[in-house]
């Protein structure tokens, strides 16, 4: 069945509001940061670290001239802190030595840099810089499989999948209005579908897909 992506993403703005990422940021660096430091973690515990942290280190240099010890402790309640450390600390070393201290604003080019990713490359340009980006997270994966726009699993191929049937202007507010709906309301375990202003369109709710 041809789906009304339009209606869709209407209906989603009218369940959860304006598109939005719940990470708190200012400016790209502090994205990227973010971005890594919300790995295993909640938005809601990034945050409350990246408070204090964003005060601290303002600029890649900071992160690069601090000692590990000191940045590991800096975001060690974010989990995994260790891993992260060294991830931020290559991504500042390979911004600063490949791209002159400045976020690459194409996703393909940005996506290279060890630690970085497709999925966050396309979440920060799309942010950051306001480019069309189609952010492939879990929520994304669990959602768009459930409403029946892609049947595949590899990330990769799920955002060829919507890149062909979503206007391109609409790529990064339907990344993160499917992203707070996989949060908040199609839940992994007991998805609220009688509530759910899309469930006609839903081929997880007709019936048609119970392996996601």
């Amino acid at each position: 069945m041809q789906k009304d992506i339009k209606e869709i993403i209407s209906n989603l703005r009218k369940m959860h509001g304006a598109p939005r990422c719940e990470l708190i940021f200012s400016n790209p660096v502090e994205l990227v940061v973010a971005t890594v430091l919300s790995a295993q973690a909640t938005d809601q515990k990034v945050n409350e670290v990246t408070r204090s942290l964003f005060q601290k280190y303002r600029v890649w240099k900071d992160y690069l001239s601090v000692p590990i010890e000191e940045l590991e402790e800096d975001i060690r309640p974010t989990g995994f802190y260790r891993n992260k450390a060294k991830s931020i600390r290559n991504i500042a070393g390979e911004i600063e030595g490949r791209f002159g201290g400045r976020i690459p604003e194409d996703v393909d080019t940005f996506a290279t840099v060890k630690g970085i990713g497709r999925k966050s490359a396309n979440l920060i340009v799309g942010l950051a810089f306001g480019k069309p980006a189609i952010v492939v997270d879990t929520h994304v994966i669990r959602v768009s499989r459930r409403i029946g726009l892609t049947v595949n699993k590899d990330p990769d191929k799920i955002e060829q999948d919507l890149r062909k049937i979503i206007p391109e202007g609409m790529w990064t507010d339907f990344s993160l209005l499917v992203t707070l709906h996989g949060r908040y309301m199609c839940k992994a375990k007991n998805p609220e579908c009688e509530t759910c202003l899309i469930r006609e369109s839903c081929d997880y709710y007709k019936g048609g897909r119970k392996d996601v």
